[in-house]
This record gives C-alpha cells, sequence and structure tokens, in this order.
C-alpha cells in the first residue's frame, strides 16, 4: 500500500471556505478511492491544508485518478483552486508496525494531531524502522500512534508520525509520562538530519478525526 500526502498552501484567511468547496467535491470523487485524513494547520505553517489518500499501488492511483478526470461532474464542481497558492505531492509508505485503518465510517482518534517530521540521513530509513518497531509498543502505553510514513517519491529519507491529542494539555502531560520511559524515544538521533513538527486540526468530514 502507498498513501499520497497533498499539501496545500492556501491564501491566508481561506482554509474554511476551501474546506467548504472541498467536500462537495470529494462527495463526488469518493466514488474512485476513499480519504484517509484531512487537516489544515494550526501551529507552525499556517494557512495549508493536508491530506492523505491511500492506494493498493501505483496502478491504483493511476486508475483512480484517471476515472476522476474523465468524470464530467467532478471535472465541472469546483475544488477551490482560486485559494491555492502553491502545492505539493508526496508519496509515502506506510511504516510496518502501523495498524492498518478501516476507512467506512469515520475514526475518532483526537480532536488534533501532531505531525512530527524527521529527515534522516541517506540509507538509515531500513535500520530507523527497526528501532522505532521495537520501541512503538512502549509509547503507545501512553497514547496510539495514528499513523506513521517514510517517503518514497517526493522528499527523500523523509519519517512521518502523527500522533492524536485531546488537546494540548493532553499532549504535554502525555510527552512527559513518555519521556520517562527507558525505551523512548527510540536512539535514532545518531541519524537525524532535520526535525519539525506541525499541529493539525481535523475537518468535520475527515474519516481520520
Amino acid at each position: 500500500m502507498i498513501h499520497e500526502m497533498r499539501t496545500y498552501t492556501l491564501k491566508p484567511g481561506t482554509v474554511p471556505d476551501f474546506e467548504a468547496q472541498f467536500v462537495k467535491w470529494y462527495q463526488l470523487r469518493a466514488k474512485y478511492s476513499p480519504l484517509l485524513a484531512f487537516w489544515h494547520t494550526e501551529f507552525g505553517f499556517l494557512n495549508r491544508v493536508v491530506h492523505v489518500w491511500p492506494y493498493n499501488d501505483f496502478k491504483h492511483r493511476d486508475e483512480a485518478r484517471a476515472a476522476r478526470a474523465n468524470d464530467q461532474e467532478l471535472m465541472s464542481t469546483p475544488l477551490g483552486g482560486e485559494f491555492v497558492v502553491s502545492s505539493q505531492s508526496e508519496i509515502l509508505t506506510p511504516a510496518p508496525f502501523m495498524k492498518h485503518l478501516q476507512l467506512e465510517e469515520q475514526i475518532h482518534m483526537g480532536n488534533i494531531y501532531e505531525m512530527r517530521i524527521y529527515t534522516y540521513q541517506s540509507g538509515s530509513i531500513p535500520e530507523v524502522l527497526n528501532r522505532w518497531a521495537e520501541a512503538i509498543p512502549h509509547r503507545e502505553k501512553y497514547s496510539p500512534l495514528a499513523a506513521c510514513w517514510y517517503s518514497e517519491v517526493g522528499g527523500l529519507n523523509k519519517f512521518y508520525h502523527v500522533w492524536p491529542y485531546k488537546d494540548l494539555a493532553e499532549r504535554d502531560r502525555i510527552r512527559a509520562e513518555a519521556q520517562k520511559d527507558p525505551h523512548w524515544p527510540p536512539p535514532t538521533r545518531e541519524f537525524a538530519v532535520r526535525q519539525e513538527s506541525i499541529l493539525l486540526m481535523p475537518a468535520e468530514y475527515s474519516p481520520m478525526r
């Protein structure tokens, strides 16, 4: 399985308008493949929306996008392009320990999501995955992992992990508790090049919310 993460930077103040248009478009798009998550940024880079699409493989992605392009009703439905300043796409592979999520109905995991994006040294991702796989069961004693990916196409050597929380106070409490655990965090600092963190809010229609 692969996941495509599409990130749009919007004109200031237009996130609510874009989300309102997107849901109308998605109601027509959903028959070709489901959406996994739709978030907008709250801290960090503002005026951004992040949407994640799961596909069985690249062939499935190509077929879904071709079907979309041939759907006249869908193509004539505004997506909100007038609000978009820039866009980017990355193809991500789920980590072996990421739980498969059923998308038939909404999955309520938290009111906010923290996405942490680590860039590692070239060639180190396999060892990073091994060390994370050993540590994740210890971290999930405190709160669940929502998603974890590594990049295949786009920015390379990137590692994404996403954590849901009820609110910022819960985030602070859980992170403080987890950092006391001798098994967390996994020992991957020797491979780290860059670290980023953004706080995301799910749209009302996001399957993962």
